[in-house]
């Protein structure tokens, strides 16, 4: 699946289809923290959509509400976070493979639903680049 990249009008570059082979080519995270398996949407220099699966075997369901196991924010951020690093490194190229996207600030997060055991979170990261 890899990284596919198709040109668009006005100049902007949309990619999709980023798979786990790639994303851990691109980003320096490991298992128990990757927290993104795919990227399936990509606008270079401006958003992308990751998909985590998540199961009941994840560690953090054990501790996180166990009678009613709920993703924990904090994780749901560093997904969308981790999502944006693949969406840098995809922006900037090859060069920038494997080096540390710090993550800076977040203003106005709010969640919309809750993360559950056996499903997909699907997250989309905008990257500002005022300022």
């Amino acid at each position: 699946m890899n990284m596919q990249t198709d040109k668009t009008s006005v100049g902007s570059t949309t990619a999709t289809a980023v798979d786990i082979k790639r994303i851990l080519q691109m980003i320096p995270h490991r298992y128990p923290m990757l927290m993104v398996d795919k990227v399936i949407e990509m606008r270079l220099d401006h958003s992308a959509v990751g998909i985590k699966n998540v199961s009941i075997n994840e560690p953090f369901f054990q501790g996180h509400f166990p009678s009613e196991p709920v993703m924990p924010g904090v994780l749901i951020v560093e997904a969308m976070a981790q999502t944006a690093a693949v969406l840098v490194v995809a922006t900037y190229g090859r060069e920038s493979e494997g080096k540390l996207v710090y993550f800076m600030s977040i203003d106005g997060v709010r969640f919309r639903h809750d993360s559950r055991q056996a499903g997909r979170v699907g997250r989309q990261s905008r990257e500002d680049t005022d300022g």
